[in-house]
């Protein structure tokens, strides 16, 4: 994997948005705490994770939203309308929570094919019944040629919070163990790829998928798991920045531990781009005790979507928030979170 540093974005308007509050790294991060959560401030929000946990009759619901842009629309191994449902379901695992109900709003540009849209929720009908639950309402706006690139779907989500079950970056210990649960960098590579035309067809597939089965099956079955999630924007380094922050712990990974497909390591490498960086849409990392972290790998490898699931790293004892990689080579070095945008698009 190629190392990656951070640096300013050239020729940005200060004060006005970027592709890179986009790419779900510092400048997405400091959008959302200057902005929108300092604008609609209230407990649930403030935790900042991937939904909201809120007290219901003699339980907690989680609730999550999520918006979908990709180009293209249509790519190996989905189309947006996988991704739409996909990733609510994902982000209410994230929460602890067993998907119920979601809603699906479209933003159509006039003109787009009323056969692609069929086929897009055909899509998302088809994994919503894969994972009993129904898509219960939402909404249809049209806007004029050249206003969207075809089809935005906005979505959210509700599901129960298994009793007893609390995920928070707040949970997370020195000690805790780091799990993938697949190979990185599958999604991201694969729409930088195919939007570009550079020839790679046939060896990049989105991995574009709900990871419910296997979630649920290690929520059931391993108690105090401090904290789970999906790795999408700003890939497995986001999330540990992430994390490492809201819990102020430092975090090691070691490098050579890292599940990624030789395919999609070679695209990374020739394009100059660190898999670590780019997004996914079927990878969870797992924080829990290290006393259940083999017993988690062995219950995530029996799922087709975890068989390549591996232990990468530890929580530290320290306190210093920061993220460090053993590199390949055997040295050590902080692994920085997401600055410029690598590439827009891919959610």
């Amino acid at each position: 994997m190629n190392g990656f540093s951070g640096c300013s974005i050239p020729g940005t308007e200060t004060g006005k948005i970027t592709l890179s509050h986009g790419n779900g790294g510092v400048p997405t991060q400091k959008l959302i705490k200057e902005v929108f959560a300092a604008n609609f401030n209230n407990k649930y929000l403030s935790a900042l994770n991937d939904g909201a946990v809120m007290p219901w009759d003699n339980g907690k619901l989680a609730m999550t939203s999520d918006s979908f842009v990709v180009n293209p629309l249509f790519f190996p191994g989905g189309n947006i309308g996988h991704l739409a449902v996909n990733g609510i379901i994902n982000d209410l695992l994230c929460c602890g929570a067993i998907p119920m109900y979601l809603t699906a709003s479209f933003i159509i540009e006039e003109g787009f094919e009323i056969s692609k849209l069929d086929t897009i929720a055909g899509s998302m009908a088809e994994v919503a019944e894969e994972n009993g639950i129904c898509i219960v309402t939402g909404d249809t706006k049209v806007v004029e040629r050249g206003k969207c690139d075809g089809v935005y779907i906005s979505a959210s989500g509700a599901g129960n919070v298994l009793h007893g079950v609390s995920l928070s970056p707040g949970n997370i210990k020195g000690g805790d163990a780091i799990i993938i649960t697949a190979p990185v960098a599958g999604h991201g590579l694969c729409i930088l790829t195919s939007r570009e035309e550079l020839g790679f067809e046939g060896k990049l597939r989105s991995d574009t998928a709900s990871l419910r089965t296997m979630v649920s099956n290690l929520l059931f079955n391993i108690p105090h798991i401090s904290a789970i999630r999906d790795a999408t924007r700003g890939g497995v380094a986001t999330v540990l920045n992430e994390m490492a922050e809201a819990s102020g712990k430092g975090m090691l990974i070691d490098e050579s531990a890292v599940p990624i497909e030789k395919d999609t390591a070679a695209v990374a490498a020739l394009l100059g781009l660190d898999p670590l960086y780019v997004a996914n849409e079927g990878v969870m990392v797992v924080f829990l005790p290290e006393e259940y972290a083999e017993d988690a790998l062995y219950i995530l490898k029996k799922d087709r979507h975890g068989k390549n699931a591996a232990i990468v790293g530890e929580v530290l004892d320290n306190q210093d928030g920061e993220v460090y990689i053993k590199t390949i080579i055997g040295t050590e070095r902080i692994l920085p979170p997401l600055v410029n945008e690598q590439f827009p698009r891919i959610c």
